[in-house]
């Protein structure tokens, strides 16, 4: 698959690229796995100097074997052998005081269960050699909670060192649009609905489709569903490091969530037990899920729902983690069968995220989100209000246009009318027509 969009994040390393040959540079890079952070490093660094490690879970004596290869290798020079990091990173600094380079540090939270001395032992190092240093130092991490740990955390002795940092996102729902029109220049609505609900904008998922030429929802859900699918195990591979042994509390949540059920008294009355802390370590540890309230409600309000933001982990835990014994026992036209009988309802949502997300592309809107009163009465699925300009878009999302009615709408947003008499309101809908 060919490089796509990511220009703005591809600037900023240049640009602190470019600063580190004056004075060293740390950026930290933070995105979930298969997101694309490595094809972003590398395409940012193709023309530079660039020594590039990749951490995995091995006696660090092995690790630095391999790190002093691949340095020798960039920088042209005999180097002795270390056997630990601390001394190898004392080297690289030293050198980077007589030439500049970048170093990037792949899946730099591996470290944690290598030796977590490490890190302390970089801190020493960094903070005595720098000032004199011309390195750029970049450390790329996929647990989200570890790598935020190490780099947040005031009592961590890498907290408040990073000079930058950089978050990456799946693609945005223009790029995915782009990249399925290169791909596959006459795809319907249909077609893009489908592919956008699977991936969620995820550079791997994307990647995956495009070489089996999956570019229709029978098309897409043949691939997800084949024997010996990446994608039938990726929802657990994506998690299971970041959740560690509790993994299984935190599945049973998300599965419950990605399956309608999301405030908190549903969530405990399916499970039987408090999921408080869980949910808070959901949202503010992991980043996995999404906490919300109606638009316009108070900061106390008790009016909440969880959403797992992630597209394709919403879709792993509705339908392949929730019907796991079937695909134990291979049985995949089961749950491909249940997929096609939930569909229309399934993507009910999906839609209404794809439609806020392109709104929230046009930079026209002060705030964002959706709209219910008490009892869950009068759902309203996106309301996009312009503060500066007092204007608002009331929106109803529908699957089928027909189905769209903007006298409900209107009658539906009768109290937000009432509460906004100076705002010009616009009742839309939606559909996958304006996609």
């Amino acid at each position: 698959m060919k490089f796509y969009n990511r220009n703005k994040e591809l600037q900023l390393l240049h640009d602190w690229e470019e600063l580190s040959a004056e004075a060293a540079q740390m950026t930290i890079v933070i995105g979930r796995r298969r997101v694309g952070k490595t094809t972003l490093i590398k395409k940012a660094f193709e023309n530079k100097k660039m020594i590039y490690f990749f951490c995995t879970k091995k006696n660090e004596v092995l690790l630095c074997e391999e790190f002093v290869a691949i340095a020798k290798d960039i920088l042209g020079t005999d180097i002795l052998e270390y056997r630990n990091f601390r001394d190898l990173f004392r080297y690289l600094m030293r050198i980077s005081t007589e030439q500049n380079f970048t170093l990037v540090i792949d899946e730099f939270q591996e470290f944690y269960y290598i030796n977590p001395a490490i890190y302390s032992e970089m801190q020493n190092v960094w903070d005595e050699m720098k000032d004199h240093a011309k390195i750029n130092l970049v450390l790329c991490g996929s647990i989200y909670s570890l790598m935020k740990r190490i780099f947040e955390n005031s009592r961590e002795p890498l907290f408040q060192r990073a000079d930058h940092r950089i978050v990456l996102r799946p693609f945005t729902v223009d790029v995915i649009k782009d990249i399925i029109r290169d791909h596959f220049p006459s795809f319907t609505p249909e077609d893009l609905l489908a592919f956008y609900t699977v991936t969620g904008g995820v550079a791997r998922y994307i990647e995956l489709l495009i070489k089996s030429k999956a570019f229709t929802k029978e098309k897409i859900l043949d691939t997800i569903f084949s024997e010996n699918s990446f994608f039938l195990e990726e929802g657990k591979n994506v998690l299971i490091e970041e959740f560690g042994k509790d993994y299984t509390v935190y599945f049973s949540i998300l599965s419950l969530i990605a399956s309608s059920k999301t405030s908190r008294p549903e969530i405990e009355g399916e499970l039987g037990v408090s999921v408080g802390p869980q949910l808070k370590t959901l949202e503010e540890d992991f980043n996995v899920i999404t906490r919300t309230s109606p638009i316009f409600s108070k900061p106390n309000t008790r009016q909440i729902r969880y959403y797992i933001d992630d597209n394709f982990l919403n879709f792993w835990f509705r339908f392949i983690y929730k019907y796991r014994s079937a695909v134990e026992i291979s049985n995949l036209g089961f749950i491909r069968q249940v997929v096609e009988r939930d569909y229309n309802t399934y993507i009910g949502r999906i839609l209404e995220k794809y439609f806020r997300d392109q709104l929230i592309l046009s930079k026209e809107w002060s705030a964002i989100g959706s709209y219910w009163e008490n009892g869950n009465k009068n759902e309203i699925d996106i309301v996009a209000v312009d503060e500066f300009n007092k204007r608002m878009v009331i929106g109803e999302v529908k699957h089928n246009p027909n189905e769209i009615n903007l006298g409900t709408l209107e009658y539906k947003a009768k109290n937000i009318a009432a509460s906004h008499k100076k705002y010009t309101i616009e009742y839309k809908g939606f559909s996958p027509d304006d996609m």
